[in-house]
């Protein structure tokens, strides 16, 4: 017959197992909850398909039909985060991490937005100066080419800002941190492609680095060969740039009326880019703001 002793080292050992099968028991559901019900849930199933369709756009053109597109895709994209930001499991993953990493990160889109409208509107004002001047019979050569320069002068301050928020948003990008939470993955990855897509409209609006003589000089055989590349897409901002080169040099009605079909066609394309960066940037308020009541609860 076992001793007491012996009796006692078997229950505590029996005991042991039991404690550690379930601590291995809610370790497991403590690390499967989340996920489960993150993927299980309509909101967060919703989100990744609005990510599956940002991901597969993401190496499509950047014309502006494109950008325009993109804009309305995270428009709905982020209506689709506040949502899912509402849910207590979001409150719960957020709680316990990067929350205050994803609000910083929240507020430099935010700037990044900022700035890009800015930028649109100044080209805006410029735009509508230089219709204005080119629709008037009775202005001189002089006033024309006064407001030429004047729209020139805003693009290359424009550029400018473009230049110095690129080199900032290249900073944003270097910062992203890995997270074993699958919310703050998902979020941080919201986070980088709205970085990837002010890159692309920045760069559109600012347009082509202007290339060197002898750049230029080693390219005109592939440019002759490669004749489809005449026919690539050129945007709006392009276009008036390289028109007022010619109305530079060639003044006379067709290059005015060509003039003011290549600012018309600028305009249409500003105001949907002024409509669409107003709207997601009131749609990136409402996410900042959800994450700042889960930080604060």
């Amino acid at each position: 017959m076992p001793s007491i002793s012996v009796k006692i080292a078997r229950n505590i050992d029996s005991t042991n197992r039991l404690l550690c099968s379930e601590r291995k028991t809610m370790a497991a559901t403590r690390s499967n909850s989340f996920p489960r019900s993150s993927r299980q849930h309509p909101l967060a199933t919703e989100v990744n398909e609005h990510l599956n369709r940002l991901r597969s756009s993401k190496e499509a053109s950047t014309s502006s039909t494109s950008i325009s597109h993109k804009l309305n895709g995270f428009q709905d994209l982020y209506d689709c985060v506040v949502k899912f930001l509402q849910l207590p499991l979001s409150h719960h993953a957020l709680a316990h991490e990067c929350a205050d990493e994803l609000l910083d990160g929240s507020l430099r889109l935010l700037d990044l937005c900022s700035t890009a409208k800015d930028i649109v509107l100044q080209t805006k004002e410029s735009t509508n100066e230089l219709q204005s001047a080119l629709r008037r019979r009775k202005i001189g050569e002089y006033e024309i080419v006064s407001e030429v320069r004047k729209y020139i002068s805003s693009r290359k301050v424009s550029k400018k800002t473009i230049h110095k928020a690129l080199g900032n948003l290249k900073v944003i990008q270097r910062k992203n941190t890995v997270s074993h939470s699958e919310t703050v993955s998902m979020l941080k990855e919201i986070e980088a492609m709205t970085c990837s897509m002010f890159e692309d409209l920045l760069s559109l609006i600012s347009g082509p680095k202007p290339r060197s003589w002898l750049s230029v000089s080693k390219l005109l055989h592939q440019r002759r060969i490669e004749c489809e590349d005449a026919a690539r897409n050129v945007n709006e901002f392009e276009k008036v740039d390289v028109a007022l080169k010619s109305f530079g040099t060639t003044k006379s009605e067709i290059i005015n009326l060509e003039m003011q079909n290549q600012l018309k066609d600028l305009e249409l394309f500003i105001q949907d880019l002024e409509d669409g960066l107003e709207c997601l940037f009131r749609c990136m308020i409402k996410a900042r703001v959800s994450l700042f009541n889960i930080l604060t609860l």
